[in-house]
């Protein structure tokens, strides 16, 4: 799913010698993982690394108010390339951003948490079509691949043999793709899917009538972006993905998702139905937090349970407190119509909302 991306450039130079450096890092980063087209195909990208620390938010208008201002930013504590996981924590935290977003729009919250509580937290922008404004948009076959090339690096600068993976929404959809079509299982832990369309979503009866009235299918060709139509359940994507089996050996499984979700329905489609697989239901958890899918990565009792799904040894006890139903939704609408934004969270905007 999604968040919002801005696009005025710079108004403000990078602050302090620190930063500098944090800058360089990237740059050689940003180099190596820029190596020639895999495939020959001459459609892959590399994906982009945002540079510029960015505060922690509260919510999705928040983020995409920053980032306005600041395209290139990326949450608080991620993306320090000289940070070397330490024994409590021996796996670098790579998370992966939703449908027509950015890392910061989706992980303004966590990414900061994460870093706060000792983990080495990397995160990148992918999925961007040829000369858009916004990312995770893209064929995810693609996405799949610029992920690759990303934790491969993040494994070679921190000396880490695997990295734990945090998808939101799409962002689970990429990272799953990698860790079971890619060959991603041997560098990879722990996968913990936020709001993740496992098996697609029928997004509110559009999907079957489509298939039913195969011209619809056109229209949705030019009001969504492909990343959102191969998320559609029963796509050709979301069948090669789940093929042979929703999991793989050697890797640890977690889904947290809500009953409510405003964009995956039947809310069923987000558990995994494989072997090592743990599947949490929010209201199951905590009744009364009726948070859906927009609102998830901000979510103070979603957020503890990503950081108990990686860190099990020591989970927090989330308190349990009550959230609308809603939440975040109307922030989502006016975060998708703010000047020079690309669209709002989860696609919401200008390409019509994603999954």
């Amino acid at each position: 799913m999604a968040q919002i991306r801005g696009r005025r450039g710079w108004r403000r130079s990078q602050r302090g010698v620190a930063a500098a450096i944090a800058v360089s890092c990237a740059v050689l980063l940003s180099a190596a993982v820029a190596v020639a087209d895999p495939d020959g195909s001459g459609e892959y990208r590399p994906p982009v690394i945002p540079t510029e620390p960015g505060p922690p938010q509260s919510e999705h208008l928040g983020a995409a108010r920053y980032l306005a201002d600041h395209p290139n930013a990326t949450p608080q504590g991620t993306n320090n390339f000289h940070c070397k996981p330490s024994a409590a924590h021996p796996e670098p935290v790579v998370l992966a951003h939703g449908s027509g977003s950015t890392a910061y729009a989706d992980w303004a919250a966590v990414g900061p948490e994460l870093a706060q509580a000792g983990f080495c937290v990397f995160v990148l922008n992918y999925g961007g079509e040829p000369g858009g404004t916004s990312f995770g948009t893209g064929d995810i076959h693609l996405s799949g691949r610029q992920l690759a090339t990303f934790v491969d690096q993040v494994l070679a600068v921190t000396g880490a043999k695997k990295a734990d993976l945090v998808g939101f929404s799409q962002g689970a959809v990429v990272t799953r793709y990698y860790v079971n079509k890619l060959g991603g299982a041997a560098r990879v832990d722990r996968w913990v899917g936020v709001a993740s369309p496992t098996y697609g979503g029928i997004l509110y009866g559009l999907v079957p009538l489509a298939n039913a009235v195969p011209p619809l299918w056109w229209i949705a060709a030019h009001v969504t972006s492909t990343a959102v139509r191969q998320q559609a359940a029963g796509s050709p994507f979301m069948r090669e993905l789940n093929d042979g089996g929703d999991t793989v050996p050697g890797v640890q499984y977690t889904t947290i998702g809500s009953r409510v979700d405003e964009m995956i329905q039947p809310f069923e489609n987000i558990a995994l139905r494989g072997p090592g697989a743990e599947n949490i239901v929010l209201q199951q958890r905590c009744p009364v937090d009726l948070t859906g899918h927009f609102h998830m990565v901000y979510d103070p009792y979603v957020r503890q349970l990503v950081l108990g799904a990686l860190d099990p040894a020591h989970a927090p006890q989330p308190k349990c407190e009550p959230v609308p139903l809603g939440t975040e939704i109307p922030e989502v609408v006016i975060a998708s119509h703010l000047p020079e934004t690309g669209s709002g969270p989860d696609g919401v905007g200008s390409s019509g909302p994603v999954k």
